[in-house]
């Protein structure tokens, strides 16, 4: 039964990263214990780490599922790896695809491999402003709002990419 709410985080800066992200939101949702009940915008923003690589383009997702959390991490990094992700170099250098699991219900959970919610979270506007849009009601773990923390955060050089409706539609009819 899918019953627990996960926020998944979407990132990608290498291979046609707006195309990344939608075939992951596919495969997030062609999976048998998941169902992606909304999705962001894709935002771009300059990379965290080191500066000589492509900018990001993030978004955020809202999943229903039936994994547990260590099931729904393992799962995610399928996903990134079928995505030809490749997990040497930088902490936080190009990418493919990376896929985190932000909130999972109100979990708090600390282990080697997943910390929930996301460390570092707060600081991250191209995931806070994203999770603002798909749930901008939340209540954080600490007993702030969403609100709150978007608010404190610097918005400078987060951009939201816009998409062109008529070429949606013609890819729609294409297929």
């Amino acid at each position: 039964m899918l019953s627990d709410i996960a926020y998944i985080g979407l990132g990608s800066n290498l291979s046609e990263p707006e195309k990344q992200l939608e075939l992951a939101l596919k495969a997030i949702d062609a999976h048998s214990q998941m169902v992606l009940i909304s999705s962001s915008h894709l935002y771009s923003s300059a990379p965290m780490g080191p500066q000589d690589q492509p900018d990001y383009v993030n978004a955020v997702c809202k999943v229903k599922t039936s994994l547990q959390p260590q099931e729904l991490l393992a799962t995610l990094q399928q996903i990134e790896n079928q995505q030809d992700r490749k997990r040497e170099g930088d902490r936080w250098g190009p990418r493919t695809l990376d896929l985190d699991i932000l909130l999972y219900n109100d979990l708090a959970l600390t282990t080697k491999k997943l910390t929930l919610p996301h460390c570092g979270m707060k600081e991250r506007e191209f995931v806070l402003v994203p999770l603002f849009e798909i749930s901008p009601d939340l209540i954080m773990q600490d007993g702030r709002s969403l609100a709150t923390w978007v608010a404190k955060c610097n918005l400078e050089g987060l951009y939201r990419i816009e998409r062109d409706p008529l070429a949606e539609k013609i890819e729609t009819i294409a297929i």
